[in-house]
C-alpha cells in the first residue's frame, strides 16, 4: 500500500508542475495533495510543519493566481473594465477549445474591456492587455516555483526514508 501511495503522490506532484502552466490543472493544489499522500504512508512519519507551510503556500498562491493578472492590468493603466475583461477572458479562454486560449483570453478580455471603457484609445487598451499578459506570466512562474519546491521536498523526504519504504 505504501508503494501505491508513494507512486500516486509522485504522479500528483508531477501533474502539479504541469498544472503551473496549464490552467485547467490546479498545479499547487495537486502538488500539495501529492505531499499529503506521501505522509499517508506508514513508512513516513507525519511532519506537520512541512504540511502546514506547504498548505499555506498553496492557499496563498491559489488566491494570488486570480489577483496577479488583474493587478497587472491595473498597473499598466487599465480600468475596472479591463480588470473585469481579464477575468472574464480567462474563464472564456479556459473553456474555449483553441490552443493557448488561457493566454489569449485574458489578453483579449482586457483589450475588449478597455475598448468598451474608452473606445478611442487603442494604445491604452493595448497597454492594459499587455499588463494582463505579464501578470499571467508572473503568476505561472510563481506556481512553477512552488510546485518545483513541492517536488524537491517530496524527493528529499523519500530519499531520507527510503529504507523504510522498501
Amino acid at each position: 500500500m505504501d508503494i501505491l501511495l508513494l507512486s500516486v503522490g509522485f504522479l500528483f506532484v508531477i501533474l502539479g508542475i504541469l498544472g503551473s502552466f496549464l490552467p485547467l490543472l490546479p498545479g499547487p493544489s495537486l502538488s500539495f495533495i501529492g505531499l499529503l499522500l506521501l505522509y499517508c504512508t506508514d513508512a513516513i512519519p507525519v511532519n506537520y510543519w512541512i504540511l502546514s507551510i506547504s498548505l499555506g503556500l498553496t492557499l496563498l498562491l491559489t488566491i494570488l493566481d486570480y489577483v496577479i493578472p488583474a493587478k497587472g492590468t491595473k498597473k499598466f493603466g487599465g480600468s475596472t473594465y479591463g480588470i473585469w475583461g481579464t477575468n472574464i477572458g480567462l474563464v472564456i479562454g479556459l473553456l474555449t477549445p483553441i490552443p493557448f486560449g488561457f493566454i489569449i483570453g485574458p489578453f483579449l478580455g482586457a483589450f475588449i474591456g478597455e475598448m468598451l471603457y474608452d473606445n478611442k484609445d487603442h494604445q491604452r487598451a493595448l497597454k492594459a492587455a499587455t499588463g494582463s499578459f505579464i501578470g499571467f506570466l508572473a503568476s505561472s512562474f510563481l506556481k512553477f516555483i512552488v510546485c518545483s519546491v513541492h517536488l524537491g521536498v517530496f524527493v528529499w523526504i523519500v530519499w531520507q526514508h527510503k529504507a523504510n519504504l522498501l
